[in-house]
């Protein structure tokens, strides 16, 4: 069949608005590379992001990699083989003080706290004294830093000398107050959301003590975290995640049915997940990057001084730029 002149003109503009279509399309889908811990609870917000297609729907292809542990996706992320993790401001601002150019955009609130069963003798910190406390996170976690400052500030007590310590891993502390090997237990938060539905009251948390430190209210203790350069080189997939992950909580904060969905990967049921939506909601970041910025600040002077240089470097002051610029403009 021969085919005019005009048809194959026609036919050679269709080809190339299907080829630029096509690159739009690819331009478009920017892949964005994040990695995280196989069950932490990051992977409750990616899936959301998946399952919906909230990434295609902000012009990225997140690709979510599994790593065994926080210093591997660290050390992955620094080395450009992925593009973003979560971690806290603290390393973020050491890194930067450091010179690289790491960035953080908040991710969440939610923070450790001491747990003790219902019917305990313990109802201060005070009442810590000369008891067995687990601690997860080891003994530079940000958590149990702030809650020695405030311990020493209100009511006179070490917290390190003044009990039995005992580092561990988080479901093994867990586990090991519930047999009652332990008279307190700081844990991360959603070990705490666990303990609190199986009979166990907060003593004190993390958030408590920061905002008795200066903080004016809940701090973004976690972030996502990525290279400045790679945000500036790749601006459209940088802002397109943190739109996506704003997406995804918006959904998890007003659908229930969305915790009943994931229940298989949160791995709880009844009144624990209800426990641990509840806590995810309220760890929701809500406030400016301004007032992020200002209460992490204060709180990097408690945590300086109680830490030295162990935790935060020779640096005396959160490094400038620790949470990503643009989310200011």
């Amino acid at each position: 069949m021969m085919i005019s002149r005009r048809g194959a003109l026609r036919l050679a503009a269709l080809g190339t608005a299907a080829v630029l279509t096509a690159a739009g399309a690819a331009r478009a889908a920017a892949k964005v590379r994040i990695g995280v811990l196989k069950f932490g609870t990051v992977s409750w917000e990616l899936d959301t992001v998946k399952h919906h297609k909230l990434d295609a729907a902000n012009g990225i292809d997140l690709e979510v990699v599994y790593f065994a542990g926080e210093d591997a996706t660290n050390v992955a992320m620094l080395a450009g083989e992925i593009d973003i993790i979560v971690s806290d401001w603290l390393w973020v601002s050491r890194q930067r003080s450091e010179g690289d150019d790491v960035t953080l955009a908040p991710y969440s609130t939610a923070v450790g706290a001491i747990m003790v069963r219902q019917e305990s003798p313990i109802r201060t910190i005070a009442d810590l004294k000369q008891k067995k406390i687990g601690v997860a996170g080891g003994p530079l976690d940000k958590s149990w830093l702030l809650i020695q400052a405030l311990a020493r500030r209100d009511h006179g007590v070490d917290l390190t000398t003044a009990n039995e310590i005992v580092f561990g891993a988080p479901p093994l502390l867990s586990e090991k107050a519930m047999q009652g090997e332990l008279d307190a237990v700081l844990n991360f938060w959603h070990f705490c959301a666990r303990l609190e539905a199986n009979d166990f009251r907060r003593l004190v948390g993390a958030e408590d003590a920061a905002k008795a430190l200066g903080a004016s209210a809940a701090v973004s203790a976690l972030g996502y975290v990525f290279h400045e350069k790679w945000a500036n080189d790749n601006p459209d997939a940088a802002k397109g995640f943190v739109k996506a992950s704003a997406q995804a909580k918006d959904l998890l904060a007003r659908s229930d049915a969305e915790w009943q969905r994931l229940a298989p990967i949160v791995r709880a049921e009844g009144a624990e997940l209800e426990k641990l939506r509840d806590c995810y909601r309220e760890g929701i970041p809500a406030r400016t990057i301004a007032e992020e910025e200002a209460d992490a600040g204060k709180l990097y002077r408690v945590l300086a001084e109680i830490g030295g240089e162990k935790l935060v470097g020779s640096a005396p002051e959160m490094a400038p730029g620790t949470y990503w610029p643009e989310l200011s403009k």
